[in-house]
Order: structure tokens, then sequence, then C-alpha cells
């Protein structure tokens, strides 16, 4: 593919707005670096322009070369292609901000181009264009089957025009084949992890059941694994495989006899621990086991022995949350039900009383209206939430921060409901009832009711209920607390995160990072420190007791540094075939990461357990910048030899470190 020749315009495009676009990107390209600004808007409103005329995508994918090189992207989030990830890619296109997706639009085209072989890009290969490009497709595959969310509805005709001629592009040089066999393996990839939020996730294997039914000449996805998917959410049992509807569904289970409504209870059960997702009947068949034959209820929810004595002892409570918080809008928080009555945290004293109290509780306006806003009023808010608590008791690691920045706040509540559910269930309360949570900061009570917002400075996207209900809270405070730390020497992390998360944070702050200059400062003592409090070869073998807080440098599978990043160690122990690992919780809804250098995070296949992320000790030390620990508990131990620092120390050297050494 050749760049276009002004004067050859492509066939259906305005030969006048082409011209136009080429003078645009000419005095871009002849413009001085300091000046490039001045000249980079005038050629993005022309592209625009092209964009959404007739033809325009193609013309400005033959263009798309030269327009990258002239600078369009400078200086914008999309400079640098390798750093780009396209679940963020669906948010821009709907986030109706012109100049947002006109270059976003852009950079889909730069990816085609580079994954076409049209273009050599210094950041990025043929091969992982292809890639990225897949992942798109698959993360918004209505764009590409004509169906259409309420926000694309919204869209100015010309631009809903435009993007779907954008991906029938993407479609065409990536292959459908292809497209839905990346799709499928990410949704596994993902579900793996077994996330707590799975709506995209369910709209994708919607997308893949439509598409298998409706195409023609095309070959079937389920040759990829996309038959266990859809038959997951659609068909997982033999009375609702022709997926009926789930009034026809329900009327039919009156009819069943003790051993088809004891198979419907075990396939429900069986689908939902295969995949992770659990099917809109399986919540019309709890209900209806919970009203007429509890005797079935703990092999709907695929309890062991251990889940039904839980049950058999709570079943009184499990009944009434089945009652007030499972509906077919929220089916999936069945899962967390189930893995509540796993962790057995119900025998806890104060967690059986206040999930009373929660399913008893209610919503303030403000609550109310913040959670009709994100997910609808059916069911009712005070059920939605309800059914959030109980997602996040059954699956601690599986909160995600969604698309904001607030790493901070999501892994303080999974931390809570792994440590400490009854605080969380009561700061719930709080938030959900009053608007307000109050928290002391080295004795000072903070309210968040009185504090302007935080680092999220508007509405959450793609969260679970609680933490859209909590998250504005803790941002704040943990905001304040920042404020309050103001002026002191060093990291504020030293201060905040033992009053924020709780009295098991230890009380030594370990930085790598001299806060005034940003350059690293004592690597050796560091690795040494972080050693003695978790490697169970220096620690005297003492397992982590409590979640501690950390922070990590991020990079990229460039091994390039992107930003300091919030997350919580777990556990620190062998895997496997005996390699010493860090298994973490990372709140940004995808833990498996290329962090460059050789260093790929593992999600599964390594011994970790369900939300947790791994890593050999000494890379993810390498990546380590604060941790918390606790001298008086560690033991006397050998010291790390001076090879493993040096393997640390190289590896941050050639990654985050590299300008601060």
């Amino acid at each position: 593919m050749s760049e276009a020749n002004p004067t050859q315009p492509e066939s259906g495009a305005d030969p006048v707005l082409l011209k136009r676009l080429d003078a645009a990107i000419g005095r871009l390209r002849n413009t001085s670096d300091k000046l490039k600004m001045r000249q980079q808007q005038p050629a993005i409103e022309q592209a625009e322009r092209v964009l959404t005329s007739p033809g325009g995508v193609h013309a400005c994918l033959a263009r798309i070369v030269s327009m990258d090189e002239a600078g369009i992207f400078v200086g914008t989030d999309w400079d640098h292609p390798a750093r780009l990830k396209p679940v963020l890619v669906r948010h821009t296109l709907e986030s109706g901000d012109a100049t947002a997706l006109v270059l976003e639009t852009l950079s889909e085209l730069r990816f085609l181009a580079i994954a076409g072989g049209q273009y050599a890009h210094a950041e990025v290969s043929s091969e992982e264009a292809h890639h990225f490009l897949a992942q798109v497709l698959g993360l918004n595959l209505e764009r590409l089957f004509g169906s259409q969310t309420e926000v694309a509805r919204l869209q100015d005709p010309a631009w809903t025009e435009a993007l779907a001629q954008l991906f029938r592009c993407l479609a065409e040089e990536i292959g459908y084949g292809r497209i839905f066999d990346a799709v499928i393996s990410e949704i596994w990839r993902i579900l793996a992890q077994r996330p707590i939020q799975t709506d995209r996730l369910k709209a994708m294997v919607a997308q893949l059941s439509l598409w298998s039914r409706e195409s023609s000449n095309e070959q079937s996805p389920s040759g990829w694994g996309a038959d266990r998917l859809v038959s997951a959410l659609f068909g997982p049992t033999n009375e609702c495989r022709e997926d009926p509807g789930a009034d026809a569904y329900e009327a039919k289970l009156s009819t069943l006899d003790e051993k088809a409504l004891a198979q419907e209870a075990a396939g429900m059960a069986r689908a939902m621990h295969d995949t992770g997702l659990v099917s809109a009947y399986h919540a019309v068949l709890l209900r209806h086991l919970v009203a007429f034959r509890t005797d079935l209820v703990p092999d709907c929810l695929g309890l062991s022995s251990t889940g039904r004595e839980n049950y058999n002892s709570f079943a009184e409570l499990t009944h009434a949350l089945v009652d007030k918080a499972i509906h077919v809008e929220t089916a999936q928080s069945i899962y967390g039900l189930s893995l509540l009555l796993e962790r057995g945290i119900l025998h806890l004293p104060p967690t059986a009383p206040a999930l009373w109290r929660q399913i008893q509780l209610k919503l303030s306006p403000e609550s109310a209206q913040r959670l009709i806003d994100s997910f609808g009023n059916t069911p009712e808010p005070e059920a939605r939430l309800l059914a959030g608590v109980i997602s996040i008791l059954g699956q601690p690691l599986g909160v995600g921060q969604g698309n904001n920045p607030t790493c901070q706040a999501a892994r303080a509540i999974a931390m809570w409901s792994y440590t400490d559910p009854d605080y969380l269930l009561q700061l719930v309360a709080w938030a959900a009832r009053d608007n307000e949570i109050r928290m002391s900061f080295e004795g000072e009570s903070i309210s968040s009711g009185n504090l302007n917002a935080g680092l999220a400075k508007s509405g959450l996207v793609d969260v679970d209920p609680v933490s859209a209900i909590l998250v504005p809270h803790l941002d704040r405070v943990y905001m304040e607390m920042g404020r309050l730390c103001a002026g002191r020497e060093g990291d504020p992390h030293r201060w905040i995160n033992p009053e924020m998360h709780g009295w098991w944070v230890g009380r030594q702050f370990n930085i790598v990072v001299d806060v005034p200059t940003g350059k690293l400062t004592d690597i050796e003592g560091f690795v040494q420190r972080f050693y003695a409090a978790f490697h169970p070869d220096h620690n005297g073998g003492q397992p982590l007791i409590h979640p501690s807080p950390a922070g990590i440098a991020v990079t990229d599978s460039a091994a390039r540094f992107v930003g300091w990043h919030a997350i919580a160690i777990v556990r620190v122990s062998r895997d496997p075939s005996g390699e010493v690992r860090v298994y973490f919780f990372n709140p940004n809804n995808d833990s498996g990461q290329d962090w460059g250098d050789g260093i790929k995070v593992s999600t599964s296949g390594n011994g970790e357990f369900y939300g947790e992320s791994s890593v050999p000790i000494a890379d993810f030390t390498s990546r380590l910048y604060i941790f918390h620990s606790d001298p008086l508990e560690q033991t006397a131990s050998q010291p790390v030899s001076s090879d493993e620092v040096e393997k640390v120390r190289s590896k941050i050297a050639s990654s985050w470190g590299q300008d601060r050494l």
C-alpha cells in the first residue's frame, strides 16, 4: 500500500476534502517541533471531515503513514503505539470527544498499515499489530456485526458509518477466523482470572453465538472453544439447551420430576465452575429450588463438603440473600455466593449480622441513583448492591478498578474482603445509607462527605456495584490523607497505607527511589530487606499472614516505564516446579501482562489461585519500588547472594531504572 497521490483521489472520496487534508498534513510536516501543536489541530479537523465522508476511511488509511510521520500523534496519548491497550479503545470510541475519536480511528489505521506490512514501525511489529487489532475487534464485535449500544445509537450517524467502515477494514485485514480464534482465547484467558465484572465477556460470547448462528460462509467458531462458552450462558442444562427464555424455563421447572430437577441443579453448577460464567437460567433455577426444593440448593451451587456445612449452618441467611439479590439480571453473583459459602466467613461472628443488615439496608438517594446510572433500575438498587456484596465477599481477588485511576481504592476493597470482611461491610453500609464514610488518620477523623472528588473526577467505568458505591468515598479519603502528609519528607504512602488499610500493615516502609530526585537508592539494601521479609529461604519459612500493600513500577512489553501502580502481595511460595514466586493481587482488571525483559506475568499454570498473578521473586523485586515490613517479626537469615542482587539490579537498570541510576 503506497501513500495516496493527491492528484489521484481515491474512488468515492471527495477530492476537495482530500486536497485540504493533504495540505494540512504538509503544513504539519513542515512545522518545527516547538510549533507542531499549532498545526496539529487543523490536521485533525481535516481528517475528521474526510473520515466522516464516503470513502474517507480508506482515504485516510492511504495517508496514515504520512500523517504519523508528519506528527499528528505527537504529544498525545496515541504517540507511542506500543503502550496502547485494546481494552481502552471502546471507551474512547464512546467518549463523545471529537479529537479523541479522530486520533483513535487514525491509530487503528496505523496498526492496520503496520499489520499489513505497509508501514515498518520501530515500536510495533506486524505480528503485534495483528494481535492488537484482533483484540480490538473482539472487544467491539457489535461494531462489526451491526448491533449497537445505546451510546453508539446517540452518535453522529456519519461517525457511526465511519466506524462501521473502519471495523470492516480491520476484519478484512485480520481475517474473520483469526478474529474469533483470538477473541475466544482472550475470553478464556480473562475467565481464568475469575473477575467479578463479566458483562463485557458475556456480551462477547453473545456476539459469538449470534455470528455462529447467522454466518453462512464462515467457519463456525465452535472449533476454538466457543461452544462451551455459549452453552454455559445460553444452554447449560438439558431443559434450557434450546434457550427457551426465562419465563418458559421457569414454567418448565414445575413439571420436572425429582431426577430431572437434580440433573438441572448439577448441570448448572458444573457449567458455572467450569467457566466462571453464570447463566440467567441459573438464577431462575436457584430461586425455584429455594422456594420448593431446598435440599438441592447445595447441588445447584456446586458446594464441597465445606460449603455444604456452611450452607446448613446458615440456610436461612442464604435463602434470604437469594430472595433479595439473585435475579436474572444479577445471576453472576451466584458464583460469588458459592465461593462465599466455601470461604466459611459466615462463621466469623460479625459477618452474618452484617449481611442481615445489608439485606434490610435502605440506600440514600445519591447512592441509589449512582447504581441506577451504572446498572439500570432492574432489579432495585438495594438488590443490585447486595448482589455486588455477595460477589465481593466470595471473590475478593476478583475486584477490578475498571477504566479508572483508582487502583488504591480497588486494592483496599480486595484486601478488606480477604482479611476483614465485617469492616468492609461496615464501610459499604455507611457509604450506601449515609452517602459518607469516616476513617481515622493519626487520630484525626476524616469524613468523605465534605471532600472534593479525588483521582476519579467523573463517573466510574466498568466496576462492580460495591465499587460504584464505595470507591468515590475511598478515593476522596485517600486524597485527603495525602494532603495531610504534604510537607513531610519522603513518599506519603509511608503513612497512608497503614492508616487506610489496617493494623496489619508493617510499619517499616521500604522504598528504592529517592523521592526528591527520582533516583534509585540503596538497591542492595532494598533487595536484602524484601527477601528477609518475604522469601521463605530468608525469613525462616514464615508464610505471609495478611496481604501486604506494595507499589510497582509498571513497564510495557519493551520494558519501558509506564507508571506507578498499587498492588497487594498475597503470598510468596514455591510453584509446582520448585521456583519461588510472588503471588500478588493486581486491581487493573487483567493481571496477565508482559513487563518486558523476559518478564511475563502469569495468572494460571504456576500454582496461582483464582485472581492471583505471579512472577519469580527476582523478577517481581525488579519491578517493586515500595513495600512494608515488620523487622520485629523477622528471624535472623542468611544474606541474599551477590549474584541474586545483581540479577535484580540488572533487570531494574535495563527497564524502569535506566534513567534513575
